[in-house]
Parts: C-alpha cells; structure tokens; sequence
C-alpha cells in the first residue's frame, strides 16, 4: 500500500528524467564531443560526468518509489531530505557555473531550475506527511 504519494511522484518524475537525461545525452550533447579539437580526456570526463547524473537520477527515483511504500515513513525522512538536497546542490552548481561562465545562457537553465524546483517541493510535502496510525 502507497504511504507518501509525494515520495512516488518524485520517484516516477526522477526516473523519467534520467531517461530523458541519458536520452538528451545520447541525442545531443555528447555527439558534439566527437570533434577532434575536443581532446580525448575531456571528451571523457564529459562523458562519465554526464552519465554520473543518469545513474544518480536512477538511484534517487528507485529510492523514492521504495520509500512510497515503506511503512514507518520517520526511517526514510532522513534520506529524502539527504536527496533534496543533493538536488539543491546541484542547482547550486548549474546556476553558479552558469553565472560564472556564460551570464547570457540563465534562460537555458529555466527548465532545469524548473524541474529541481518541482522535484524539490515534492520533496518536502513528502517529508511532511505524518505517518497514520494502524487501526
């Protein structure tokens, strides 16, 4: 039986963005690194960065289908806010590399801030669902 319906909807839309995002990655972005001028070793790390993200969205999304179901939601506040804020991080780091690199390219986040912001939210609404006594 769902116990946090929040925890599941964050489950299922993060595991829909590491689809989205390994998808993106294999469509788009990583492609564009097969120029020669791109040396071989940032085309790496760029590479494996990227696909640190996906597993991570992964793992984030299975976590929170998990914790939809668990029982004792008090066991599992502990990991969702953990995951939330390794989301607030990564906005951190989106936003402020944005800022610093290429001031003109915040409208090409939106999406992204967009996203963590829902995912986030979600997140808290899910740790503020009490747990209900067994009758």
């Amino acid at each position: 039986m769902i116990k946090n319906y929040y925890y599941l909807l964050v489950g299922v839309l993060v595991i829909f963005s590491a689809v989205t995002h390994a998808w993106n990655g294999q469509l788009v972005a990583l492609p564009m690194l097969n120029a020669d001028i791109i040396d071989i070793h940032a085309r790496t790390i760029f590479f494996y960065v990227w696909h640190i993200i996906t597993a991570e969205n992964l793992i984030f999304g299975v976590a929170f289908l998990l914790m939809a179901f668990y029982r004792d939601l008090s066991k599992v506040r502990l990991a969702a806010w953990m995951i939330g804020i390794i989301m607030i991080a990564r906005w951190i780091v989106i936003f402020g590399s944005t800022l610093y690199k290429n001031k003109t390219d915040l409208l090409e986040i939106l999406i992204d801030s967009i996203a963590i912001t829902i995912v986030v939210v979600l997140i808290i609404l899910g740790i503020r669902v009490k747990n209900k006594p067994l009758v």
